[in-house]
C-alpha cells in the first residue's frame, strides 16, 4: 500500500479480553491479550524492518475507570473518591468517570511522564497521540478559565519539551479538535508544543460532503475552507482522515455505509463519493490517517469484537489499487508530485453550481512539482471545462479515479492530458478538463 506509519490504539492493561483501550487499568502493563511486552516489541521490531513507524495512543485525561490498582493506593481518599493518584474533589470528573489523575501532585506528574517517555525509550515507538487533551487543560472541555487545568497544561509541554529535546525524530499528536492553533506551538510561546493534531476543520465539512445525499447540499467554499486550514501556517500541524475511531462509531458508520444508507455498501453513489474523500486527503496539506479497513471498503460500524474481513481484500482489489496510488502519489514515489509533500497550496477555481473544485500544491514550484487536483462532487460528468493552472504546457494526467481498473461499475470517463494556454493581456493561464461523476483528476507536467 505504501503506507508508512502505523497507529495503534491504546494498549495499556484493560478489564477483559475485548477494548478499544481507552480504558487503562495499568498504565505500564501491555495487554496480556496483545502478547504483552514481549509481543509490543515484536511488532515495533517487525514494522520497522519494513520501513514503518508505530505511533501508540495513551490515555491520560482519566484512567480506569474500574480494576485499578492505584485506586485509594494506601487507602486514603476523600469524597469517596480515588486518593493520592487522583483529584478528590469536583475535578475528579470527567465523561469517564471521576477518575482524573491529580495533575497538580508532583509524584502522580512524574507518574505519567515516566509512562509516556517508557513507551519511546523501552519500546522504540516512534511517537505518541494522546487520547483528549481538551480534559487534561480543562475539567469540563469547554474553555471556561474557571475550570482550568493549568497543571495539567504544564505537564503536556513538560512531556512534549522533554520529547522534542531528547527525541526529535519523534512525532507527538494531540486529539483536541477545539481548532486552537496553541496546540502546535511552541513552548516559548506558550503553546503545548504536539508535532500535530487531528483537525475538526477537515473530517466534519469533508464528510459533510461526501455523505449529503443531494448535489445542492454540498458547498465547494466550505470544501474550499478545510483545504486551505492549517495551524501556525504548517501543513502537517494537522492529521486529516474522514474515518477514525470516533467517526465510525456511537451511531455513526464508515462513510460509504453512510452514503449507501444499506446493508450492502458497495453501490456506486458510496464507492464513488468515498474516492472524493480519498483524492483530498491524500492530497490536501496535512498528515493523512487511513482507519482499519477503509482501503476494503469495510462497512458498517467499528466494533472491537469484529475484525476486519480480509475477504474484502480481494473483492475490492481495484480500490485497493485506487489507495495504493493516491499514497504512491502523495510520497512522491515517481518524482512527479513532490508538491504534495510541500507546505504550500492555493484554490484555483470554486464552481458551487457544477460543484466543481481546483487547487494547487507545491513545494518549490515547477516540473515535477506542482500539482493541480481537480473535483468534481456533482452527479453530472463535464467535459471541456476550463480551469485555471499554473503555466503553459501540456500537463499529464497522473490519476482518475473514474478508471475502470478501480471499479468495473466506474465509467471510465475520457479524460486527457491537456494544455494550459495564456489569457491575452491578463498574465493567467487556463486548460480545458474533462471530469466524470463524482471524480478527481491529479495533473502535473514532466
Amino acid at each position: 500500500m505504501g503506507v508508512n506509519t502505523l497507529e495503534i490504539m491504546p494498549i495499556a492493561e484493560f478489564p477483559g479480553g475485548y477494548s478499544w483501550g481507552y480504558n487503562p487499568a495499568h498504565p505500564f502493563a501491555v495487554e496480556s491479550e496483545y502478547g504483552g511486552p514481549v509481543g509490543l516489541k515484536e511488532l515495533v521490531k517487525a514494522a520497522h524492518a519494513k520501513g514503518i513507524a508505530i505511533l501508540l495512543d495513551v490515555v491520560y485525561n482519566h484512567f480506569g475507570p474500574t480494576d485499578m490498582d492505584i485506586w485509594q493506593f494506601d487507602g486514603w481518599s476523600e469524597n469517596g473518591l480515588g486518593g493520592i493518584y487522583f483529584y478528590n474533589d469536583w475535578r475528579a470528573k470527567t465523561p469517564w468517570g471521576e477518575t482524573r489523575p491529580d495533575y497538580g501532585r508532583s509524584e502522580v506528574r512524574q507518574y505519567i511522564f515516566d509512562n509516556a517517555l517508557m513507551w519511546l525509550e523501552k519500546y522504540r515507538i516512534d511517537g505518541l497521540r494522546m487520547d483528549m487533551i481538551p480534559y487534561i487543560r480543562n475539567v469540563n472541555a469547554d474553555g471556561n478559565p474557571a475550570n482550568g487545568l493549568q497543571e495539567g497544561y504544564s505537564l503536556m509541554q513538560w512531556i512534549n519539551s522533554e520529547i522534542k529535546n531528547r527525541f526529535p525524530q519523534k512525532f507527538t499528536i494531540a486529539e483536541d479538535l477545539h481548532t486552537l492553533n496553541v496546540i502546535t506551538a511552541p513552548i516559548e510561546e506558550g503553546g503545548l508544543c504536539y508535532s500535530s493534531q487531528w483537525d475538526a476543520q477537515f473530517v466534519n465539512p469533508i464528510r459533510h460532503a461526501i455523505i449529503s445525499m443531494n448535489d445542492e447540499d454540498r458547498d465547494m467554499n466550505a470544501v474550499a475552507g478545510a483545504i486551505l486550514h492549517t495551524y501556525n501556517n504548517s501543513a502537517f500541524q494537522r492529521v486529516i482522515y474522514t474515518e477514525s475511531h470516533d467517526e465510525v462509531s456511537n451511531g455513526k458508520a464508515r462513510v460509504v455505509q453512510e452514503i449507501a444508507g444499506r446493508d450492502d455498501v458497495n453501490t456506486w453513489y458510496a464507492k464513488k463519493r468515498s474516492t472524493l474523500g480519498a483524492t483530498l486527503m491524500m492530497t490536501s496539506p496535512g498528515v493523512p490517517m487511513l482507519f482499519q479497513g477503509q482501503t476494503v471498503l469495510e462497512d458498517k460500524w467499528f466494533d472491537d469484537t469484529d475484525p476486519i474481513d480480509w475477504s474484502r481484500f480481494s473483492e475490492f482489489k481495484g480500490f485497493v489499487k485506487l489507495y495504493r496510488d493516491l499514497i504512491q502519489l502523495r510520497r512522491n514515489i515517481s518524482a512527479t508530485t513532490r508538491g504534495l509533500t510541500g507546505q504550500h497550496v492555493e484554490i484555483l477555481h470554486v464552481d458551487n453550481e457544477k460543484k466543481i473544485i481546483a487547487f494547487h500544491r507545491w513545494m518549490d514550484g515547477g516540473a515535477g512539482d506542482s500539482t493541480v487536483v481537480v473535483l468534481n462532487f456533482s452527479h453530472q460528468a463535464v467535459t471541456d471545462y476550463v480551469v485555471k493552472f499554473l503555466g503553459e504546457g501540456i500537463w499529464k494526467i497522473r490519476f482518475n479515479c473514474d478508471w475502470e481498473a478501480y471499479d468495473t461499475e466506474f465509467q471510465n470517463h475520457f479524460s486527457y492530458d491537456t494544455e494550459a494556454t495564456a489569457l491575452q493581456n491578463e498574465g493567467l493561464f487556463t486548460a480545458n478538463v474533462s471530469l466524470g461523476a463524482y471524480s478527481s483528476l491529479i495533473y502535473s507536467q514532466d
